[in-house]
């Protein structure tokens, strides 16, 4: 009786398992998943068709294919393997592995002719090492990262060569749905690949991008997009930069007909600023702005309303100072219709801080116009300055919270950690964008010297602070 029931407990277990990994692989294959691009181990089969090139109205994908293959080069990042504690289920799943090193890809845009290359934040992110392919050179080189904006997903390389071929930018602005793009990568592994497609919208906010304050107004497109596509380039028929290749929608991680790529605008703005101060020199307008929903629109008797909604105004700000209130519908900015929060977003990411915008409200049933001058982070209309701090030893950078990081969260104090590659942080599972308010309830002011203290520690360390979803929690670990 006894071994019936042992046996029947380890069938029901086996039984029990296999239930539950089939649940999980059935819910993964049929669930939409948004995901960036990055090469990945699937393969599948496809059918092939052949076409002319031409498409409707006589022209033809030769010209864009032409011009920006060359311009379209291979990323290899390589992060370095560590041994980590690991705890729970983790210690039970990487009992019988060894950790190595991390090889991932995607591919990157030549903008100039003397060796700088646009991608994808995600693509870059973590690496310890970099390494381009100039499949027109046919040949590698190391790849420095100048700059990143993870509010973007792009990142901007260096590499030391000269008379390369590069793909000029063009105004995304003036891209129209219905207008034949042509997207240009690596996908699996694939180098140089053309596929074609339309614009089937313009400032899609899709919620990939984890980032406290996320710039995502996308085109979208059903040109096939797939893994390794990431940091590619979108052209026009004339072979000119409309986006960067970000993200895909799909139920199996691979082509659906939905890409989405960042607009040539913004890529201009964000590689501008990153080669000119190594930071993106971000606009923003003291002013909390939202979508206007059904619910919202039925609220404030605004059914047929095309405009972004002012939830709240910060005190004391130059929004305020300029006479934007709250209930304020703004329908343009400047010059330019923002229907919703992304296209909105959009038009800031063009400014820096001291920029002007011209916002046209609705207010009262009456249309009014009003200036103001836009700000950084902190509330100021200078640019920003980087205080980032690096430290190897922690595995991770350091920086002091902003003013609007400090309104978000509700909070007069913080260290944020981002670039979290290993070491204790990682250990403790504490990812990009946590802030820490205290350490063994210690308070700290400035990264600079959170840093030092934590490099000269021994013994326990109890880390609290919030995550980049707003919870509170609290960690502990020794250092030895």
């Amino acid at each position: 009786m006894k071994k019936w029931l042992v046996k029947a407990g380890i069938f029901s277990a086996i039984a029990f398992v296999f239930g539950i990994s089939g649940a999980a692989f059935f819910y993964k294959l049929y669930k939409p998943q948004i995901s960036f691009t990055q090469s990945g181990p699937s393969v599948a089969y496809a059918s092939y068709n052949k076409y002319s090139g031409v498409v409707p109205g006589g022209f033809n994908f030769v010209e864009a294919a032409t011009k920006s293959r060359p311009a379209v080069v291979f990323v290899q990042s390589t992060t370095e393997g560590e041994n980590q504690n690991n705890y729970g289920w983790d210690m039970f799943f990487n009992f019988f592995s060894n950790p190595g090193p991390v090889i991932q890809s995607g591919s990157g845009v030549i903008v100039s002719s003397d060796g700088y290359i646009v991608t994808n934040n995600h693509v870059v992110k973590d690496a310890d090492k970099l390494e381009v392919q100039v499949l027109n050179h046919k040949k590698s080189y190391p790849a420095k990262v100048i700059g990143t904006d993870p509010a973007s997903d792009l990142a901007l390389l260096k590499i030391e060569a000269k008379n390369l071929p590069y793909i000029e930018f063009t105004n995304s602005d003036s891209l129209q749905v219905g207008d034949w793009v042509v997207a240009v990568g690596n996908p699996f592994n694939l180098t140089s690949t053309v596929t074609s497609g339309i614009v089937s919208a313009k400032g899609r906010n899709i919620n990939i991008n984890k980032n406290n304050f996320p710039i995502e107004s996308f085109i979208q497109t059903d040109a096939a997009i797939n893994p390794g596509n990431s940091g590619g380039a979108l052209v026009d028929l004339t072979g000119k930069l409309v986006g960067i290749n970000t993200a895909i929608l799909s139920q199996t991680g691979s082509y659906a007909g939905l890409g989405f790529a960042i607009p040539s605008n913004i890529v201009k703005k964000v590689v501008d600023d990153l080669k000119q101060y190594g930071m993106l020199q971000r606009a923003f307008i003291e002013a909390e702005i939202i979508d206007i929903d059904d619910q919202l629109a039925t609220k404030i008797g605004k059914e047929d309303i095309q405009g972004v909604y002012v939830k709240k105004v910060y005190e004391n700000s130059n929004a305020a100072n300029s006479g934007l209130i709250e209930g304020d519908i703004i329908i343009k900015a400047n010059s330019v219709a923002v229907p919703s929060r992304s296209v909105f977003d959009e038009q800031l990411a063009y400014l820096r801080p001291g920029d002007n915008i011209s916002l046209q409200l609705i207010r009262n049933d009456k249309i009014i116009n009003i200036d103001l001058k836009a700000t950084n982070s902190d509330g100021n209309p200078e640019f920003g300055k980087d205080n980032t701090v690096i430290s190897n030893k922690l595995g991770a950078s350091f920086t002091n919270i902003t003013k609007r990081e400090k309104e978000f969260y509700g909070i007069d104090y913080g260290i944020k950690i981002t670039n979290v590659k290993k070491g204790v942080f990682a250990q403790l599972g504490l990812t990009d964008g946590f802030i820490i308010m205290l350490i063994n309830s210690q308070k700290f002011e400035s990264a600079s010297k959170l840093v030092e203290t934590l490099e000269n520690t021994h013994g326990w360390l109890m880390i609290k602070g919030i995550t980049p979803e707003g919870w509170i929690i609290t960690r502990s670990i020794r250092i030895y």
